[in-house]
């Protein structure tokens, strides 16, 4: 069955989420709660993918989660059918008219009175059919499609809002803030309470700067990363081998050196993170990379800024 074009954009969204994670799909059923199949369905836009599958692609790709649930929800919305519900009117019964008083009150507008008509007696009555006055039919369907019309166009305005101001905090998220104000996703410690805790757990790894990248001369890749909310860094690689290590600190007396180890190809497929150590505003990050068949290491520095 082809998706649908919001399924389709959907698809594409996810698609590159999992491309900024780094992570296979193997590596994404190790990361997540779904399995390798399930994650190959719902990339490929065969299947809808539970919106906790969303978000937590999102988490792993440390990126915001409003765009991405926006589509979700129009996705979703269709998937199930009540998109395409409509009020029909069947061809052998007359549909059912709404009070001119109600109407009015729905669409805001002043009410529209309607003279009432007394049918004279059965006896009085002409041999033809017997039909509702033109008038009120008229206007109560100009209402009825007056309504119709101010809700289609509401949803699609809240819609497009939404998935614009998610674009531009997606946009904007790779620079360094100006201030700390606290992401969507409210992370769990701040400061000194970070100290040796993982930055994925604890959701500091959502919404943070990359204050450099780099890479090893083993074609591994790793990065420094910092969340100013929680002020806090740390380190992380990718493409690396089984047996490979890194390590990161910060400037500061009794700073201490936090480290991590490739254990399996579960991590090798995956991102390796360090765990975090508390970092002010101007402070300088080394980071270090040992291959496993080298006692050298690849060290270098970055600077938070202020």
């Amino acid at each position: 069955m082809t998706p649908s074009p919001e399924h389709a954009r959907l698809a594409s969204e996810l698609k590159a989420l999992r491309e900024r994670t780094g992570l296979s799909l193997s590596g994404l059923a190790a990361k997540t709660a779904y399995s390798r199949s399930s994650w190959e369905r719902y990339l490929n836009g065969k299947a809808l993918p539970p919106r906790q599958a969303v978000r937590e692609l999102c988490l792993l790709a440390g990126e915001p989660e409003g765009r991405a649930l926006a589509l979700w929800e129009i996705t979703e919305s269709g998937w199930s059918g009540r998109a395409k519900e409509a009020p029909q009117v069947s061809p052998s019964r007359p549909a059912a008219t709404p009070r001119p008083e109600a109407t009015a009150r729905s669409t805001g507008a002043p009410p529209t009175l309607v003279h009432a008509q007394v049918a004279p007696p059965a006896h009085q009555l002409p041999h033809r059919p017997v039909s509702a006055p033109p008038g009120r039919r008229t206007v109560t369907l100009l209402a009825f499609l007056a309504t119709v019309c101010a809700v289609a166009v509401a949803g699609a305005t809240v819609a497009l809002v939404v998935l614009t101001r998610d674009h531009g905090a997606a946009r904007h998220s790779a620079a360094p803030a100006s201030s700390a104000s606290a992401p969507p996703t409210r992370p769990t410690c701040r400061g000194a309470a970070c100290e040796g805790l993982s930055p994925m757990v604890t959701k500091c790894g959502a919404q943070p700067e990359t204050l450099v990248r780099r890479r090893m001369s083993t074609g591994a890749w790793m990065e420094v990363r910092y969340n100013r909310w929680c002020a806090a860094s740390w380190a992380r690689t990718w493409g690396a081998r089984v047996g490979d290590r890194i390590e990161m600190s910060a400037d500061g007396a009794g700073s201490p050196v936090r480290r991590a180890k490739i254990k399996d190809d579960v991590d090798t497929d995956s991102f390796v993170y360090t765990p975090m150590t508390a970092t002010l505003p101007g402070a300088v990050v080394t980071a270090c990379f040992q291959p496993a068949a080298s006692d050298t290491k690849e060290c270098f520095d970055s600077r938070v800024a202020q």
